[in-house]
């Protein structure tokens, strides 16, 4: 992985971007980082979020599917979206045409989620940029883990994807062909064992020959809001991570890294992943320090995190 280190004058211009367009930069060691993406392998050490943080501190379930759908297949996603979110998931989406659009749509009432592809400034498709506004408006918000006025590129929707399925407990195909990027999105959700579920299609409809495969391929069947439900239920009594561990305290002031703390921190790491708490433990620094270190060594790119608590040397 290239690694860049920014000047000061163009972090502060990204600075300046991210709050003319209302939104805030989120650090994986922040209480306001979504819970279930922080548990991911690679999730991103910063994120911007524009709207509400409530809806990524719930549990969430998301949508994906064919931009160009069947008109069944967009209500289905609809029905689907709704009982959800009327469930208390959030809808995690896209905002692409076609199913993800009507997911988000659908969920507007009950909270939804866009991650963008490019910058937050840059939503993708143009004519759902009523809809993205909509989603903010109604208590929803934008992820995104790229800089401002970046337009998303071929390259980065594989990106946006696995991201998609990070924030969520499992992942909803309703129409994909056997080449779509929803698949994508699918393989992302299996590898960091999230569910995968697939709504089956006619196999005269090549725009169900993905989500049929998927379901042949062991990927559990949906043919209502129930069987969604029911599978993601037994999922929320797993404990996770509490964003209090990642709180700073409030009758203490703001603590600061000095030059022994980095590298009594970066000498306890090697090519073998090892707890957060350990490191704090072997160190004997307080876990607010050892937190703002990790994060600054994880925006070098000199550490990998390994799910949630683990942390190894890139290589």
């Amino acid at each position: 992985m290239r690694v860049r280190l920014t000047q000061v004058e163009e972090a502060e211009r990204e600075m300046s971007a991210i709050a003319a367009r209302g939104a805030r930069l989120v650090a994986i060691v922040e209480p306001a980082y979504p819970p279930a993406l922080r548990e991911i392998d690679g999730a991103p050490p910063l994120i911007t979020l524009r709207g509400s943080d409530a809806c990524l501190q719930r549990p969430a379930v998301a949508i994906v599917g064919s931009r160009n759908a069947s008109i069944s297949g967009r209500k289905f996603a609809a029905r689907l979206a709704r009982g959800i979110g009327e469930a208390g998931f959030t809808v995690v989406s896209g905002l692409a045409r076609g199913v993800d659009a009507a997911a988000h749509e659908a969920a507007l009432a009950t909270g939804t989620a866009a991650v963008f592809a490019g910058g937050l400034d840059c939503p993708y498709p143009p004519d759902n940029i009523d809809l993205a506004e909509r989603i903010v408006d109604s208590g929803g918000a934008h992820v995104s883990e790229m800089p401002m006025g970046l337009e998303p590129r071929g390259r980065d929707f594989p990106r946006r994807n696995r991201i998609i399925s990070g924030l969520s407990l499992g992942v909803v195909v309703v129409e994909a062909a056997e080449r779509s990027g929803s698949l994508i999105t699918a393989r992302r959700a299996a590898d960091q064992g999230r569910l995968v579920l697939a709504v089956p299609g006619s196999p005269l409809d090549p725009r169900a020959s993905g989500t049929n495969r998927l379901i042949k391929d062991g990927a559990t069947m949906v043919t209502s809001v129930d069987d969604v439900v029911s599978e993601i239920a037994p999922m929320l009594a797993r404990p996770r991570p509490s964003s209090e561990h990642f709180a700073e305290p409030a009758d203490e002031p703001l603590l600061d890294a000095d030059e022994s703390d980095r590298e009594r921190i970066l000498g306890a790491l090697g090519q073998a992943p090892v707890e957060i708490d350990e490191i704090v433990r072997f160190t004997g620094i307080a876990p607010a320090v050892v937190h703002l270190v990790l994060l600054e060594l994880d925006l070098a790119g000199r550490i990998e995190r390994v799910g949630s608590q683990k942390i190894q040397l890139a290589d």
